[in-house]
């Protein structure tokens, strides 16, 4: 997509590619240099997609933090770099070793041993955005509910690592925080909560 929407699709010649990639923040400090040359000397790659041909070279890989990267895209709107403490929270599948899938997993085994419905994780979305409430009023309410639970054992366990949640101002970035906005907003628990929307935030930063 990169190739083309920059215009640089060549069928016959070899496209030299500057690779940027992300690693959780937990993880950059000690492995940042060897998951950038994970990339590297792979000589000619070629493949096909959508139906053309692609021959590559990737010649550099850049390494960046996720989360941090993807507050680049609202950092000089917001004007963070004014502003004397900022929080990024990303609630991704495995935040904390407590992501998204946790959640997932908790609620769906709880409605299926209450209810004996086999829902997926699609359905938990829709229940939580509120895109559908054909699921009855009493698993929307058991959705809601885990929800919450999770939300405040997430804001818990970072507060027992000492990080304040009241001062300053509090960026979410990743699905699972537009997923728990609702969630996030209503604990009571965030000074300034932002929400970075854009899907592709960590990409773009």
């Amino acid at each position: 997509y990169e190739i083309n929407a920059a215009g640089r699709y060549a069928p016959d010649q070899l496209m030299d590619i500057q690779l940027a990639v992300g690693l959780p923040p937990a993880h950059y400090g000690t492995q940042y240099k060897r998951f950038a040359q994970y990339f590297l000397d792979r000589g000619m790659i070629g493949f096909e997609f959508n139906g053309k041909v692609y021959s590559i070279c990737i010649t550099e890989a850049i390494c960046f933090p996720q989360a941090l990267a993807a507050t680049a895209p609202v950092f000089k709107q917001l004007q963070l770099g004014t502003v004397a403490k900022a929080i990024v929270i990303d609630i991704g599948g495995d935040s904390l070793e407590n992501g998204i899938i946790t959640l997932y997993n908790r609620l769906l085994s709880k409605i299926r041993a209450d209810y004996d419905l086999l829902l997926e994780e699609t359905d938990i979305d829709a229940i939580l955005t509120g895109r559908s409430t054909e699921y009855g009023s009493e698993i929307q309410a058991l959705v809601e509910r885990g929800a919450e639970s999770f939300v405040a054992d997430l804001f818990r366990t970072l507060r027992e690592r000492k990080i304040e949640l009241r001062t300053g101002k509090v960026i979410f970035v990743g699905g699972g925080s537009l997923l728990l906005r609702k969630q996030i907003e209503n604990s009571g628990k965030i000074g300034t909560a932002i929400f970075v929307e854009e899907i592709g935030a960590n990409a773009a930063g």
